[in-house]
């Protein structure tokens, strides 16, 4: 078994209270079982996946990656079609991409070589067989830099007006330039590059569509605007962490999805900005 499948199985064993730091130059995550926080230059996180029983390697794919000085986060999580070994060999080389890029803010060539890693060979030039929603944070500004391969928007709740509404390339808080990174259409790709600037305590919540296409006893879909609605009813003091956010809206699906079984793999990462951890990191 490699060291880092080791590790990452070790920490899935671990209790509800346990955080994995990641070191500097560090890419954690795969396609497995967890439920486990984990703490990221700018963020606390919690991660939770679980495959539709009985797989143990699902078709979602999570990984976390903190660049060799510790002042850039990036936050992955793809839906890839299937399970098993073709979901792994694509977990591969994400984290491949990751360790890649993991130095450069720009994600503009990562997306490009996201899109090349998303295509079969014998598949026709429209097809696409994996989703990806790719964050990534700087921490001397603030601000986030994201782009959406087919994926659904992240929720984002703004901890100052105690308000939620989602992350997309048309959201009214998007920058319109960013120091050194060209915002926009990615060349080669039908992927938007945008950047905001996230607020003290913020949450982003990403989440596949195992989560969203829900359905409940009467075959009614959750939806997005559904999950929405369930962020917004839950108590605002969920919001102080992330395991206690995230563990407040599975509650909530559950609750909406009663006797009706799960019929996909179910993954959130659930991301809150935090300047506590910043100095610690740059001083490794």
């Amino acid at each position: 078994m490699a060291k880092s499948d080791y590790r990452l199985q070790t920490e899935i064993a671990c209790g509800p209270d346990t955080v994995h730091s990641l070191a500097c130059s560090e890419v954690w995550g795969g396609n497995n079982v967890v439920d486990l926080n984990v703490e990221v230059p700018g963020f606390m996180s919690w991660v939770h996946s679980r495959p539709l029983q009985p797989a143990t390697l699902g078709g979602d794919v999570y990984y976390l990656a903190v660049c060799s000085k510790g002042l850039l986060s990036r936050i992955v999580l793809a839906d890839v079609a299937g399970h098993g070994e073709a979901v792994s060999a694509t977990a591969e080389t994400l984290r491949n991409l990751l360790r890649k890029h993991m130095n450069a803010l720009d994600q503009a060539v990562l997306m490009q070589e996201i899109n090349e890693a998303f295509r079969r060979k014998d598949d026709p030039p429209d097809a696409v067989y994996a989703t990806a929603a790719v964050l990534g944070y700087f921490c001397k500004t603030g601000e986030l830099v994201f782009a959406n391969a087919g994926h659904p928007a992240p929720l984002w709740y703004h901890a100052r007006e105690n308000t939620w509404d989602w992350l997309h390339e048309d959201t009214s808080y998007k920058q319109s330039r960013m120091e050194g990174v060209p915002l926009g259409l990615i060349p080669g790709t039908e992927y938007i590059q945008s950047a905001v600037q996230l607020g003290p305590a913020d949450l982003l919540i990403l989440y596949t569509d195992g989560i969203s296409e829900a359905t409940n006893e009467a075959g009614e879909e959750l939806g997005y605007e559904g999950l929405l609605q369930l962020a917004r009813s839950v108590p605002s003091q969920t919001t102080n962490t992330p395991g206690t956010m995230g563990r407040a809206l599975l509650s909530e699906v559950s609750a909406f999805r009663g006797d009706s079984p799960a019929m996909d793999d179910q993954t959130l990462v659930v991301l809150q900005q935090t300047t506590t951890n910043m100095a610690a990191y740059a001083s490794r």
